[in-house]
């Protein structure tokens, strides 16, 4: 296989892999007076590799639980979780890898689903239109078979991971085919950019720039984990922080940028190989192009939403964890306050 396989299906085709225990992680121990240091706290647990996830209008976590076949609603105070939308095909690597709201209508992302991986489906973007109806509205998995990339590839459908709303549409990252996507609610699917072998991942929007998470290729050295700016108009990268293996998400806090990392390279490893277990943090963007670690010890998160200050950091073993107060040193944070969109 291409050293290129994106991170996220490393973690992925190891979804049978033995669960670990959570284990609850905080940043150092607070000076003696001060506020004591964020801590992840299990909110709910048994999904079934779960990939994206948003906080819905309603204000609840929406996740994408990919190897479950279903979209899950998780209360946010409480913990309960119930199922959104059922019956998503699911494949060894591939299903419903993502989950976004346009007002009050839910889209879903779905991808890998095709021949190449044992399945018979055709992936792409589909508003749910009840628990157990979607339509189809952007055929991405089409389009990227008629229109392969420019990097090599060995899954002609690519992978897209992630998307966010723009402008009658969507931003589609495609982990596999190293490129940007807009996808039109009119069916519409165009090439936004194409880039080199970086595994876009997760992505954060703000007006017309777009964050995009970047898990680089293996051995996923830290240096090729990043978060970049893009203007949507003229995509060409620009570095905002560097310095974590495997980085699989990026969100805006009420005040900064923050991201995911999975967890640290396992080194020449077998593509199709996760980050070390147990060794994923929840990161600050600093204005220095530097990232902070505010917990540490995650084991293998795929996604991360905010409501306020409270981060939501869903895991591959099916863990839903909260951290409050993540904005509360906000000194040195990078983009300030406000001003940041859904992503």
């Amino acid at each position: 296989m291409n050293a290129k396989r994106a991170a996220i299906v490393a973690a992925i085709m190891t979804i049978a892999l033995v669960p670990t225990m959570l284990i609850p992680a905080a940043a150092s121990a607070a000076p003696p007076g001060s506020a004591p240091p964020p801590v992840a706290e299990e909110l709910a647990a048994g999904l079934t590799g779960p990939i994206g996830s948003v906080i819905g209008p309603d204000g609840a976590l929406y996740v994408a639980d990919r190897a479950g076949g279903r979209i899950v609603r998780v209360d946010t105070g409480s913990g309960a979780m119930s199922n959104f939308a059922t019956g998503f095909p699911v494949t060894g690597p591939g299903g419903v890898f993502d989950v976004t709201f346009i007002g009050d209508s839910a889209y879903a992302l779905v991808s890998v689903v095709g021949p190449e991986v044992g399945g018979n489906s055709i992936g792409g973007i589909f508003r749910i239109d009840d628990a157990t109806h979607r339509t189809m509205i952007a055929d991405t998995d089409t389009w990227s078979r008629e229109n392969p990339p420019d990097t090599d590839y060995f899954v002609p459908s690519g992978l897209q991971y992630a998307f966010v709303p723009y402008q009658g549409g969507f931003l589609v990252s495609d982990g596999h085919h190293n490129r940007l996507l807009f996808a039109g609610l009119d069916g519409s699917v165009r090439e936004v950019a194409q880039y080199a072998n970086i595994v876009p991942t997760g992505l954060q929007l703000d007006g017309s720039k777009l964050y995009v998470a970047e898990a680089g290729p293996v051995p996923y050295n830290p240096a090729d984990g990043r978060v970049v700016a893009v203007n949507v108009n003229n995509p060409v990268e620009r570095t905002v922080a560097v310095g974590y293996s495997l980085v699989v998400d990026v969100e805006a806090a009420s005040c900064g940028l923050y991201a995911l990392s999975q967890g640290d390279s396992p080194g020449m490893v077998e593509p199709g190989s996760p980050g070390l277990p147990n060794s994923g943090e929840l990161l600050r963007v600093n204005g220095n192009g530097t990232f902070t670690p505010i917990v540490t010890g995650l084991d293998l998160p795929t996604s991360l939403s905010f409501a306020g200050e409270t981060a939501y950091i869903v895991t591959l073993g099916g863990d839903v964890l909260t951290v409050d107060n993540v904005a509360g040193d906000r000194h040195g944070t990078w983009g300030g306050c406000g001003g940041m969109g859904p992503g």
